[in-house]
């Protein structure tokens, strides 16, 4: 290929890849609100934490519940006009916090959490695909991890900017609670209630001019139902996604990452408070897994695929996600509280190389395969509660030897799993 088609390939590609990080940056807002949401709705709506985990299951449930859904939606309107229904879904769950914080009703905040699940699950069943299709396949990851600086960066400031609205002077306000009487108490919880009503306002009005934006636009749309020959011959005679062992070993993997993913960056807020760290201190350590998160990110996009394949990748960031959690379980304190933060680093590999080893080969499986992946992300709406039932039966510290065997699959996928069905080399 000569050096001006190599030009305009590239270019060809790096307008989409803004765009979809557009895209990335504001689900990843949206997604790392919740490390927020849990503390300030455990006050706001007087939980215990199991309950308040349930943010983390409202949400991500949507994620299985919405796959098939998300596919027939992509098949109806391609990928490009898919994101724009996502973004106008996700808009709708934003609305519905204000009835929700009006009458302080946790049911009805979660009814928000849903549909705002079921927009991004709509999103990232196109805009995951996409990007890891879009460019050569060996570079997936590079791309994806582009992603997940657009993504994580959104993570970075989410906890920032909600938590200076709602948990503003929260510790004084905690304080104070357990003096009043009742009718006293209800209207400051109704005060603090009100306070995520101006953030979602202004998340709605976003949201809505985005989609709109990526209805309009140029973006290209892509044909998974074409495939080369050489995918083809594979494929032939396959009839069922269920005939790609792979892909559903990959789907399981990323159901365990998102789960030990949500726990890392959603649970280090409360455990900083059950270590008698002021909350007005503790709602910053979520960023600093996200910064974590970023930095391996910029790794990824530093060495995929020149140093080391994605293949590789997955299993280092593995075998480092069990040495971390041993290190949480066995240390004191805040040093207990940076092995939790630096699974960031840990997980920040595992979302960009799943993905690829997962869809390789795919070809017209691509859209259906990808829906399943996207199941795989309903893992955030099991692992955080049973995390939070074992704070409320052990401690927060103990609590995340759940993480064990979590990344001890992932492992497994990146050595063994990823191989199953077909002859592979890493990617």
């Amino acid at each position: 290929m000569s050096n001006p088609e190599i030009s305009a390939q590239k270019k060809t590609i790096v307008s989409p890849v803004i765009i979809i990080g557009v895209l990335f940056f504001i689900f990843g807002f949206v997604t790392w609100l919740n490390s927020v949401l849990i503390p300030y709705l455990k006050i706001a709506c007087q939980l215990n934490n199991r309950e308040s985990y349930l943010v983390a299951s409202a949400f991500y449930i949507a994620y299985l519940l919405m796959a098939k859904p998300s596919a027939w939606l992509l098949k109806i309107f391609g990928f490009k006009n898919g994101m724009a229904v996502g973004l106008f879904i996700i808009a709708i769950g934003a609305l519905i916090f204000i009835p929700a914080a009006l009458t302080r009703t946790y049911a009805i905040f979660l009814i928000g959490l849903f549909v705002q699940g079921s927009g991004l699950a709509v999103l990232q069943s196109a805009s995951n695909p996409y990007i890891t299709i879009i460019g050569p396949p060996e570079s997936a990851a590079k791309r994806i991890s582009v992603m997940g600086i657009f993504n994580k960066f959104a993570g970075v400031l989410a906890p920032i900017a909600l938590g200076a609205v709602v948990l503003n002077n929260i510790d004084a306000f905690n304080a104070n609670l357990a003096k009043l009487d009742v009718a006293q108490k209800t209207a400051e919880l109704n005060e603090l209630a009100s306070r995520v009503i101006l953030p979602y306002v202004l998340m709605v009005i976003v949201l809505a001019i985005l989609a709109v934006l990526i209805y309009f636009s140029g973006l290209p749309e892509i044909d998974t139902d074409h495939e080369d020959e050489t995918v083809a011959a594979a494929n032939s005679g396959k009839t069922s996604i269920t005939q790609f062992p792979h892909l559903i070993l990959g789907v399981i993997a990323l159901f365990f990452y998102v789960g030990a993913e949500v726990i890392a960056g959603d649970s280090i807020i409360g455990y900083g408070i059950a270590h008698h760290i002021p909350l007005s201190t503790a709602k910053y350590f979520a960023s600093g897994t996200l910064i974590c998160m970023v930095i391996g990110y910029i790794a990824g996009i530093v060495f995929i695929p020149r140093y080391i394949s994605q293949q590789k990748a997955l299993v280092y960031s593995a075998v480092l996600g069990v040495i971390l959690t041993g290190l949480a379980l066995f240390t004191p304190k805040y040093a207990s509280i940076s092995c939790i933060a630096l699974l960031g680093l840990a997980n920040s590999l595992m979302w960009p190389a799943i993905w690829p080893l997962a869809l390789s080969g795919l070809g017209r499986f691509t859209k259906i395969g990808s829906s399943l992946l996207v199941m795989g992300i309903a893992g955030a709406a099991v692992f955080p509660p049973i995390y939070g039932l074992l704070v409320d039966k052990i401690s927060a510290q103990t609590a995340y030897v759940i993480l064990i065997p979590i990344y001890l699959f992932i492992f497994y996928f990146a050595t063994i799993g990823y191989k199953k069905g077909k002859h592979v080399i890493a990617v």
